[in-house]
C-alpha cells in the first residue's frame, strides 16, 4: 500500500452502512444484556423489530459474531419425575398434542419442576395459558404433594376466573389425586392428561420449564429457599 493510500483510508469517513452497523451493534448489546445475556439471533431480531429497528437475520448474526455475543446454550436440565398412582384413575386426553386455543382461558397446561438450593430442593408447579403463553398460576412447596398443584390451580382460577377451561397435565399422582379431582369438579375445570412416559403429550408445559431451567435455574446457586423463591418469582412475573 502506498503512503498516500494509507492516509486516504485512515482519514476517510465511515460509510452509511458502517455507521448504521455501529448503531445496530449498540442496540444488539442492549437487547442481549436486557435478556440477562440469554437471547440469540431470533429473539434479538424480534426485540429490535418491536422497537422499530429492522435488520436481516444474517446481518444480526454477523454483527453478533464480530462482538463475540452468543445465545445461552441449552444445558441438561434438572429433572423431576412424577409417579403415577395405579389406584387412581387418570383423566382422558382432551388435547391430543393440539396445543392451540382461540382465546384465553380455553386451555391450560400444567407441570412441575425442582429448584435446587443449599437448603434442599424446592418444588415449583405452574399453570400456563396456551393462548397467551402466560403463566397464570404457580406455587412453591418443599414436597411434591397434591396441595402443591392445587395451590397453582387456585391461583390461576383466582386471577383468570374462567367459565370453563381444560387443565392438561401428565399422569402424576398429584394430578390424579382425589383432592385435585374434587377441586376441578368444584370449579368446573375439565382435567385432561397425556399418556404415561410421553413428554410430547405435555410438550408446551415442558417447553416453558426448559427455558426457565436453562436461562435461570441452571445459571444460579441459591443459599436459601427464600432467595430461590424471589428469583423465580421475578422471572415469572417480571420477565
Amino acid at each position: 500500500m502506498s503512503t498516500s493510500g494509507y492516509y486516504d483510508w485512515r482519514d476517510r469517513p465511515l460509510s452509511k452502512r458502517a455507521k448504521a452497523n455501529v448503531s445496530l451493534c449498540e442496540r444488539i448489546v442492549q437487547a442481549h444484556q436486557a435478556s440477562d445475556e440469554t437471547y440469540g439471533v431470533p429473539r434479538i431480531r424480534v426485540e429490535l423489530a418491536d422497537t422499530g429497528v429492522v435488520a436481516s437475520r444474517k446481518r444480526i448474526a454477523h454483527l453478533m459474531r464480530s462482538m463475540h455475543i452468543q445465545r445461552l446454550s441449552r444445558r441438561r436440565a434438572w429433572c423431576v419425575t412424577t409417579e403415577r398412582n395405579e389406584r387412581q384413575r387418570p383423566a382422558p386426553d382432551l388435547v391430543k398434542r393440539e396445543f392451540v386455543a382461540k382465546d384465553i382461558n380455553q386451555l391450560w397446561v400444567a407441570d412441575m419442576t425442582v429448584v435446587p438450593t443449599w437448603e434442599g430442593f424446592l418444588y415449583l408447579a405452574v399453570v400456563a395459558d396456551v393462548f397467551s403463553r402466560k403463566v397464570v398460576g404457580w406455587a412453591f412447596e418443599a414436597q411434591m404433594t397434591a396441595d402443591l398443584v392445587i395451590m397453582a390451580l387456585n391461583m390461576a382460577l383466582h386471577t383468570r376466573k374462567p367459565g370453563s377451561v381444560i387443565h392438561h397435565s401428565d399422569q402424576g399422582s398429584q394430578y390424579t389425586s382425589v383432592a385435585f379431582g374434587n377441586r376441578c369438579r368444584e370449579m368446573g375445570v375439565r382435567p385432561s392428561m397425556g399418556t404415561v412416559g410421553d413428554a410430547y403429550d405435555n410438550a408446551m408445559a415442558r417447553s416453558f420449564f426448559a427455558s426457565l431451567e436453562c436461562e435461570l435455574i441452571a445459571r444460579r446457586s441459591w443459599k436459601s429457599t427464600t432467595e430461590a423463591r424471589m428469583a423465580v418469582f421475578t422471572s415469572i412475573e417480571s420477565w
